[in-house]
């Protein structure tokens, strides 16, 4: 099923969410349709108006928001003095409470994709009765050892690359076994701004180069108010265990997956998904009773492929009948 035509919105505004943060949050589609929430991934992408077109803007009333500190979202990440200490996961967790209840919703189906489905397992589960259906593609779950595969265990895939991203970091850093997003952070947080810029430069070519696409060529990264907002908000949320709590090596959102058995959910996964490397997705899948597992074949990290869409769109179409 294709995607539904562009909208735009018939409601948007900027919450005050407190700690001196402003959320950007937009509505569309029917004003009294089906509630839905999107979570967009990184952390620290920023929603996109394709976003609202996995939804029949007939059936729901689709809310899309800029998490703390990208997007439109102000303080952004990208400015020095931004505080990141308070952005984490329950701060979000907690602005979403705060955008329902500004909205009048008594529960919404969450939809997320990649750090959105790891921000949507662990907000259904600290907040069971405001999730009606959860919808989750490209899905992690935060675990330390998800990061360590991104960061570390892909290396061997692309050692020119790797090599590249293990350069850029200080000799007296833990390069064999230490976490190497906090390193980066470490830099990132640097008071002296051509370590800061190189640091970005660095991480988001060993982002782009786990995808199947040459060194620098996603558009996004050559924005340098983005590139520096988004690596310094993955590497602070991937440097500190996605402030998951301890025990996350394996997975606090994993262990919790129980804590789901009575909100209906579809995960939607590509076969060719780096985290399925670690068994991600059949596990939570398996831990969480009633979950429905559609695998996309030959697809990877990308909700945006064709086959993920037709499964995505119909999931949503099936889900709008259920008020």
């Amino acid at each position: 099923m294709p995607l539904y035509p562009e909208i735009e919105p018939y409601d948007h505004g900027m919450l005050d969410v407190g700690d001196g943060n402003h959320v950007y949050w937009e509505v569309c589609g029917n004003r009294r349709g089906k509630p839905a929430v999107v979570l967009h991934g990184g952390p620290g992408t920023g929603s996109n108006p394709f976003l609202r077109r996995y939804f029949d803007p007939a059936a729901y009333r689709i809310v899309l928001l800029d998490q703390r500190g990208c997007g439109r979202s102000t303080p952004h990440a990208s400015a020095y003095d931004t505080d990141m200490s308070v952005n984490t996961t329950a701060h979000i967790i907690a602005d979403l409470e705060l955008l329902r209840a500004h909205l009048g919703i008594e529960r919404w189906l969450v939809w997320g994709v990649s750090w959105g489905s790891v921000l949507g397992l662990r907000y259904a589960q600290t907040h069971p009765g405001a999730v009606s259906e959860l919808v989750l593609t490209a899905v992690a779950t935060g675990a330390s050892r998800e990061v360590a595969l991104m960061t570390r265990g892909l290396g061997q895939f692309f050692p020119e690359a790797f090599e590249r991203f293990l350069a850029e970091l200080p000799e007296d850093e833990d390069k064999r076994e230490g976490n190497l997003a906090a390193a980066y952070n470490r830099l990132i947080e640097s008071p002296d701004p051509e370590v800061r810029a190189r640091a970005a430069r660095a991480w988001t070519d060993w982002e782009t180069a786990m995808a199947p696409a040459p060194p620098r060529s996603i558009p996004r990264y050559e924005d340098p108010v983005f590139r520096m907002g988004f690596a310094r908000t993955v590497t602070h949320y991937w440097g500190n265990d996605h402030f998951l709590g301890e025990g996350n090596e394996e997975g606090v959102v994993l262990r919790d997956a129980p804590r789901l058995k009575d909100i209906p959910g579809t995960l939607v996964q590509g076969s060719l998904d780096p985290g399925n490397l670690l068994g991600t997705v059949w596990r939570l899948h398996h831990a969480w009773p009633g979950s429905e597992l559609i695998m996309i074949d030959d697809v990877g990290h990308n909700a945006g492929a064709a086959d993920a869409v037709d499964a995505l769109v119909a999931t949503t179409d099936r889900y709008a009948a259920s008020r």
